[in-house]
């Protein structure tokens, strides 16, 4: 696309309201644009609509109309969780209608650069932890994107002096074209979404979009420990700052003396005290802080500090401008948040954790026995990949959902005891209350009751944070 300017007069769809759609209607609009906004639920369920109305913007809801997308339609802006399959895109497509999502157009808006952060778990604690430190840095950051504020909204807010951090998903990635983050950071990638995009090849194509872009003048942060990551940066164009846990770098940020792999945390922490360090291109070696200082426990969590590290010494902060922000940082809601003490038994919240992977690197993190509350939506896993973490570090497990049957299984193929299974009931709530209990049940003083559901929220809950609030309420009141 161009320019959001560029489309005066022309027509542009917007499919999907919510907050973004919202968002990036108002923009074109207010730029002379003819907007039409459509989403498929019932007016009804459509409080955004209204709003649009006031300002003279035509919404359809309730269905995808068939003259939706025309011969004169210039451009399609679709929410990101639209998958490419519904009518109006495949329309868009036949006729070529450029389709793309919300983060194009915001690139184009936006006088400041941006940090990009994607990966398949561990976003929203980078994005937010970065936020932290290049406040504290004094280099004004505006915190947007799949973490909740639209990133057109801050586009527009945004000045030259700014940076914008934005977490983005490899939905919103898929459709960009021209977007150009000025850092790029890639986490990880595990098997997730395949749902959507049909297989890993797609899923991991949308989130090497995030580079395709840049150039020498930009910097992409990768993280070197992961074998999928480490095959995409032979195709970076921009200045490579990796970082690791694992390996000593040349350049980089890793650790010293690195962890050792398949190790936990728990028990790698005694062997010595680790330091972050960043070594640049010439040689000069800088240390950060020790590994233990961080705010928020766990080796997920060390490897999320150190590409939060590196895309701010990207952005220009200082090493020493660092370490405050990375010792009282306590984390995010919903990621390993510790709720409460109850009768010698510790209870955290990790409704954040929908796939396998981060369960095991959330369950990996904490040394004392854990009693699991997992499960949720089924999307064709048969969690076997759990086998030896249900072996080797649970001590009972409470699974719900859909995929209760699948996750009980693999505890019975781990010799797993303790292991109920909460039967499906019309009330979601209660069934993750009688969950909570069961698992205070299971657990002796010393333990811990986690719920790390290993699956998305959909198939009982509107979102992982209405799951991760009843989760906290039930805990509040044993």
């Amino acid at each position: 696309m161009n320019h959001p300017a560029s489309y005066l007069n022309r027509r542009v769809v917007v499919l999907g309201l919510a907050r973004s759609g919202v968002s990036v209607a108002k923009v074109f609009h207010q730029l002379g644009a003819e907007v039409v906004v459509n989403d498929k639920k019932e007016r009804e369920l459509c409080p955004e609509a209204d709003e649009l109305t006031a300002l003279g913007i035509s919404v359809l809801c309730g269905y995808h109309p068939d003259d939706l997308i025309t011969a004169d339609t210039a451009l399609l802006i679709k929410n990101p969780g639209i998958p490419y399959s519904a009518p109006p895109v495949q329309q868009a497509e036949q006729l070529g209608v450029e389709v793309i999502t919300e983060v194009e157009a915001a690139y184009w808006l936006s006088p400041a650069p941006i940090i990009g952060i994607t990966g398949s778990n561990g976003k929203t604690t980078t994005t937010t932890w970065i936020g932290e430190l290049l406040s504290a840095a004094g280099l004004k950051p505006i915190v947007a994107g799949n973490i909740g504020r639209p990133l057109c909204e801050a586009a527009l807010e945004a000045t030259a002096d700014q940076w914008i951090v934005a977490e983005l998903s490899s939905f919103q990635l898929k459709g960009t074209k021209a977007f150009r983050p000025r850092v790029a950071l890639l986490l990880n990638i595990a098997e997730t979404h395949l749902d959507y995009h049909g297989g890993m090849e797609d899923y991991i194509g949308s989130k090497a979009k995030l580079f395709d872009n840049q150039t020498a003048e930009d910097i992409a942060v990768v993280n070197w420990d992961d074998p999928v990551c480490r095959s995409i940066s032979d195709r970076i164009h921009a200045r490579l700052l990796p970082f690791s846990l694992y390996e000593r770098l040349g350049t980089g940020v890793f650790v010293e003396p690195p962890f050792i792999a398949g190790l936990d945390q728990a028990d790698a922490a005694a062997e010595t005290r680790r330091q972050i360090i960043y070594r640049q291109a010439n040689g000069v070696q800088t240390t950060i802080l020790p590994v233990d200082e961080l705010g928020i426990p766990g080796r997920h969590n060390a490897a999320n500090a150190l590409a939060a590290i590196a895309a701010c010494l990207a952005a220009g902060a200082a090493p020493e401008q660092l370490i405050e922000p990375l010792q009282q940082f306590r984390g995010v809601e919903h990621r390993l948040e510790f709720v409460r003490e109850v009768n010698g038994v510790k209870y955290y919240n990790d409704s954040k954790a929908t796939n396998p992977v981060a369960t095991t690197m959330s369950v990996r993190s904490l040394a004392a026995p854990i009693v699991l509350i997992a499960g949720g939506l089924d999307r064709g896993s048969d969690y076997m990949e759990l086998l030896p973490l249900f072996r080797e570090r649970l001590k009972g497990l409470v699974a719900l959902g859909e995929t209760r049957e699948k996750l009980a299984h693999v505890a019975e193929l781990a010799g797993l005891a303790k292991a109920e299974i909460v039967e499906p009931d019309e009330d979601a709530e209660s069934v993750l209350q009688q969950a909570v209990r069961q698992a205070a049940a299971l657990a002796d003083p010393g333990d811990i009751v986690l719920l790390s559901p290993a699956c998305a929220s959909w198939d009982m809950f509107a979102s992982y944070e209405q799951r991760g609030r009843i989760f906290k309420d039930s805990a509040h009141t044993l």
